[in-house]
């Protein structure tokens, strides 16, 4: 019998299949824009004035290289600034598109009427929009079914480069022991960057993808506040706390009465030179 290569399987429906949740199931998010709606009206209520996160600044870094002087952009799926601030200073123009009236409210407040920024609200897939000179997208691909579409169009409003950003694993690390020594069932990332760059090969793009090492951190005021928010990624219905603490123990440190849980994690660029005819 011959075996099937792994480039002729089909990553646009191994992708759509990662969107189910576990009981094989389209998660009400992913269909319904009204909890999407309220969901970032929440999340913008809690930032603090032009909050980012600080491992966005080690990614931007590597995907500035990739945007030419004086272009023009669009950034689709801006969420809370953490690239849209740094674009706008180093692009000539740049458009934000996005499907949440709450995101572009929040952002269009830092910016000036006659700064050259657009506010699009539409989802990527619907937007009507004319070719810049790059086309960013990052950590915004979650609801986005259609893949294949969805990268053809970035593709095709490109002129000079696209860049997608994607944070990824690997799963914190004590997730691997509550698996490998208590035998619970985890719930392990199901999409990730690297079908991703498999969808772009099948497209007849050649994407470079780099890799960042980053660190995430979290601190938590009491050990019951810990063990709540490890135990989330948990699909086994009954599990002991106790098998929880013992496999956070070795990860944590005490610092300023607080306990702090520190994991490394990756950012992967991918970027392109658009390509004609696809």
């Amino acid at each position: 019998m011959i075996k099937e290569s792994p480039l002729q399987y089909d990553f646009e429906k191994l992708w759509k299949e990662g969107m189910l949740d576990w009981h094989g199931r389209m998660p009400e998010r992913m269909v319904d824009d009204g909890l999407e709606e309220a969901f970032w009206m929440q999340s913008m209520k809690k930032k603090k004035y032009k909050q980012t996160d600080e491992y966005a600044k080690r990614i931007y870094e590597k995907m500035k290289k990739h945007i030419p002087e004086d272009s023009s952009c669009i950034e689709f799926g801006p969420g809370w600034g953490n690239y849209t601030f740094p674009l706008s200073r180093d692009v000539k123009r740049l458009t934000l598109v996005d499907g949440s009236k709450s995101v572009l409210a929040y952002l269009k407040q830092y910016f000036e009427e006659e700064a050259p920024i657009q506010f699009v609200h539409s989802k990527w897939e619907e937007a009507q929009l004319e070719p810049h000179d790059v086309v960013v997208g990052v950590n915004c691909f979650y609801r986005m079914y259609e893949m294949n579409e969805t990268l053809k169009k970035m593709n095709r409003l490109a002129k000079k480069r696209a860049i997608i950003g994607l944070t990824t694993g690997p799963i914190q690390p004590h997730y691997v022991l509550l698996d490998e020594q208590f035998g619970y069932d985890i719930k392990y990332p199901r999409r990730d960057y690297i079908m991703i760059v498999n969808m772009l090969y099948q497209l007849g793009i050649y994407a470079d993808c780099e890799m960042i090492k980053l660190e995430r951190e979290h601190r938590y005021d009491t050990w019951q506040q810990l063990i709540d928010a490890g135990s989330k990624k948990i699909l086994t219905p009954r599990f002991e706390q106790t098998h929880v603490g013992a496999s956070l123990e070795r990860f944590i440190s005490r610092e300023d009465g607080q306990f702090v849980y520190r994991y490394p994690f990756h950012a992967a660029i991918i970027s392109w030179e658009p390509v004609k005819h696809i």
